[in-house]
């Protein structure tokens, strides 16, 4: 057992260990410890306190990340590392707690140009000679009509005269 693991196990008997729901124990764990922790080792000291074998243990994966995500009384401030929230002001909470921990790989030079040659390819849509590749569209002008169009016109024309 951890030096978290043993202080709370002196601390509470074994059945409010083992009534106690996992995200209290998590609670209890992170206010002992002081300081954030990997959910996996979160999970372990759970797993330790409530004595689960490792099929149990990996049962209860999914839930108790659930319930830590939805308890209020948490945060996570970087990749799978958990605090309480209380740990941090209401401005830290979002992600630039984080963010100078993220290493940022792309160098934003390149993106700015890359959204201005998209940009030049929306507005110029010219091509090679710097025509508009659109300059001699006139509709369906060059376009023959169907002879069944052309039938039906020459049908109306006649039932007009007849008229």
């Amino acid at each position: 057992m951890s030096g978290v693991s043993e202080n709370l196990a002196a601390q509470l008997t074994e059945e409010e260990l083992r009534e106690m729901p996992m995200v209290d124990l998590v609670h209890k764990i992170l206010q002992s410890k002081g300081e954030p922790m990997l959910y996996r080792d979160l999970l372990q000291e759970v797993a330790r306190l409530k004595g689960f074998s490792e099929e149990e243990s990996m049962r209860y994966i999914a839930q108790l990340f659930t319930e830590i995500n939805i308890d209020g009384r948490f945060v996570c401030v970087g990749r799978s590392l958990w605090g309480l929230k209380h740990w941090y002001p209401t401005e830290q909470t979002t992600d630039s707690a984080v963010a100078g921990n993220i290493k940022d790989d792309y160098d934003d030079e390149d993106l700015d140009e890359e959204l201005y040659e998209e940009e030049e390819e929306e507005v110029l849509d010219q091509d090679e000679y710097g025509e508009s590749a659109f300059e001699d569209f006139d509709g369906d002008d060059d376009f023959p009509d169907d002879e069944e169009d052309t039938m039906v016109n020459a049908d109306m024309e006649d039932e007009e005269d007849n008229i």
